[in-house]
């Protein structure tokens, strides 16, 4: 099992944008095609917003046409967990990094090979750091 970060919510919104902080620690959703990460196409590592960790490589990403960045899979599977949602009259599958808790997006089964699974990630609660390659 991984340590957990913990902050003080007063912690989280010095470290966050707002609309980090609306995204990653309230589960909030940014709007379709908004995202900063969304067109990118360079080999490189998509990390967490809050705590930095490891979630995506982005050899894993591809184009879903829904308006937020999606991956095949984590990078690795203890790098993220995923929960129950039923909000907003839905049942979903929600995602949050495995150490801190931050709200990432949903995961769905409607994604390509080889997993077929589609996680639909908030690019708010990504940073990306690019590949030397």
């Amino acid at each position: 099992m991984m340590a957990k970060v913990t902050k003080s919510e007063g912690e989280w919104r010095a470290q966050l944008t707002p609309d980090e902080y609306h995204v990653a620690r309230e589960g909030g959703t940014e709007r379709p095609f908004s995202g900063r990460h969304l067109a990118e196409k360079r080999a490189g590592t998509y990390r967490c917003v809050g705590c930095g960790l490891p979630l995506f490589d982005a050899a894993a990403k591809f184009e879903s046409g829904t308006g937020w960045p999606s991956f095949t899979r984590p990078i690795e599977a203890g790098h993220v967990e995923e929960h129950d949602d039923r909000s907003l009259g839905m049942r979903r599958t929600e995602v949050l990094c495995a150490r801190c808790d931050s709200h990432l997006g949903h995961v769905f089964p409607d994604g390509p090979p080889p997993t077929g699974l589609r996680y639909c990630m908030n690019s708010a609660s990504l940073t990306f750091e690019p590949s030397e390659r």
